[in-house]
């Protein structure tokens, strides 16, 4: 094709980089712990047996905010302090992806939390 330059696609992500686009979004399934300024609508509040308020889960073990049809937070914009805080590709993220896919590889079911 003569003058068009050609536009080098960029080189692959190394396939334990983490990126929205196959994040099998693990954190979703930690306990997540409310705080005082946390405004999460009720209905996806729970507490936990110490008596302590964090959100809720669903029969599977997701948080109950999980759009389990986009795999997304159905809240993101109030989502709960300690989500904003948790940093994708942050050591802690790395580590229960890997706890995460070695599990799935062994065939033994996710309890995270």
């Amino acid at each position: 094709m003569r003058g068009h330059a050609i536009r080098a696609e960029p080189a692959t992500t190394p396939r334990d980089e983490p990126l929205c686009s196959r994040c099998d979004a693990v954190c979703c399934r930690l306990t997540v712990v409310l705080m005082p300024e946390d405004r999460v609508p009720r209905h996806l509040v729970a507490r936990n047996d110490h008596g302590v308020e964090v959100m809720a889960r669903d029969e599977e073990g997701w948080c109950a905010a999980v759009d389990p049809l986009h795999m997304r937070c159905s809240i993101y914009e109030d989502r709960p302090v300690i989500c904003r805080r948790f940093a994708m590709g942050a050591p802690y993220c790395l580590d229960i992806r890997a706890t995460y896919r070695e599990e799935r590889r062994r065939g033994i079911p996710l309890t995270l939390y």
